[in-house]
């Protein structure tokens, strides 16, 4: 009776940790999803929704449903820090990280590369590791961006 039971939770383990791989597998099938993973896995920083929103240039509720479907799948925690939402990787599990690393070395391409230099550009208005700039129109954000540089 005991070695049956035995089997019964190994057996319920098993497919339980088989529906969270399938779950994460499912949140990265998407192109935003795998864009917005990129420039997480590349910056190394946590972001916020208006950051991504000027490197995908997309709007805001394609970023905010791409980032609820990966936080549900648990590839990304949420922190709060004042009137911004920080999205971070969740690193807290070895599953997580084999496949960031994994994701990591894969992605590259002449999108993600745009990507990347977009953030790369936004983060630069930045205040002490800190987004302050939010949601602008583009026009003032490159603005913004080239005094930046110019400083």
């Amino acid at each position: 009776m005991q070695y049956s039971a035995y089997i019964c939770m190994q057996k319920l383990a098993y497919t339980e940790n088989m529906e969270r791989t399938i779950e994460k597998f499912k949140a990265l099938s998407d192109e935003t999803r795998l864009r917005i993973l990129n420039l997480f896995l590349k910056s190394g920083k946590n972001l916020c929704v208006c950051e991504l929103m000027d490197a995908l240039q997309l709007p805001q509720y394609a970023i905010s449903k791409a980032l609820n479907i990966m936080k549900n799948a648990d590839l990304f925690t949420t922190e709060k820090e004042g009137t911004w939402v920080y999205y971070k990787l969740n690193k807290d599990n070895q599953e997580n990280k084999s496949l960031f690393n994994f994701i990591k070395s894969n992605l590259s391409s002449n999108l993600f590369n745009q990507d990347e230099e977009r953030l790369n550009k936004r983060l630069m208005l930045r205040e002490k590791d800190k987004c302050v700039v939010g949601i602008i129109p583009e026009e003032e954000l490159l603005k913004l961006i080239k005094e930046k540089t110019e400083d």
